[in-house]
């Protein structure tokens, strides 16, 4: 048994048969799905600032949520478990109330800057007064209110293609790009200044 029915469901695979595809996708539906973390899945992961959390309720009423927070607010526990601070913000608690009733759940991690995304596959649930467990999880400094955590066991994942996704910028990348440029430019400056001091010098002489 692999995991590929958690991404490929029985409907899925119907509509790859119907439709041409269940060939492309046989190889990997033997094979199955990644279901670990992986060092270039925790470096991917780590370099985040924001993700999108999807759950449904009992009767299958999808719900997606955008989450964020500093670079990295998605911690790895463990090879099969991620987890994040939930912050204090509107009080709808639409996401708790899904997951109360149904732990399935789905996270895309997205880089625009870098055209990169990443599907996970899971089951997630709530933890409630584990003020040590939150600590762990939030970012000390950053301006929020942590209320409890939400942990996420991977049961499939996978590197979705780059194809149509818009590059933007944070205005952290764009500062460094900044002062990659100054810094070019300030040296070109001062082999300006250099190369007019030694022609003036050369013309004097």
């Amino acid at each position: 048994m692999t995991n590929s029915s958690r991404v490929f469901t029985p409907a899925a695979q119907r509509a790859q048969a119907e439709r041409g595809s269940a060939t492309a996708y046989a190889e990997r539906m033997a094979e199955g799905f990644p279901d670990k973390v992986t060092p270039e899945l925790a470096q991917f992961i780590a370099s985040l600032d924001m993700a999108f959390f999807a759950t449904a309720t009992a009767d299958g009423a999808p719900y997606v949520q955008h989450r964020g927070g500093p670079k990295g607010f998605i911690k790895v526990i463990d090879e099969r478990t991620l987890g994040f601070a939930d912050y204090r913000g509107n009080r709808q608690y639409i996401t708790l109330a899904n997951l109360s009733e149904n732990d399935r759940a789905f996270l895309l991690l997205l880089d625009p800057a870098r055209r990169q995304r990443i599907k996970l596959w899971g089951r997630a649930h709530v933890v409630e007064d584990d003020p040590r467990l939150v600590e762990t999880l939030f970012d000390a400094g950053y301006r929020a209110r942590p209320e409890r955590a939400i942990l996420f066991t991977i049961e499939a994942w996978d590197v979705n293609c780059s194809q149509h996704i818009v590059a933007r910028f944070t205005e952290a990348d764009l500062q460094d790009a900044f002062e990659t440029v100054r810094g070019k430019i300030a040296e070109l400056e001062a082999e300006n200044a250099r190369l007019r001091a030694a022609l003036a010098s050369h013309q004097r002489g």
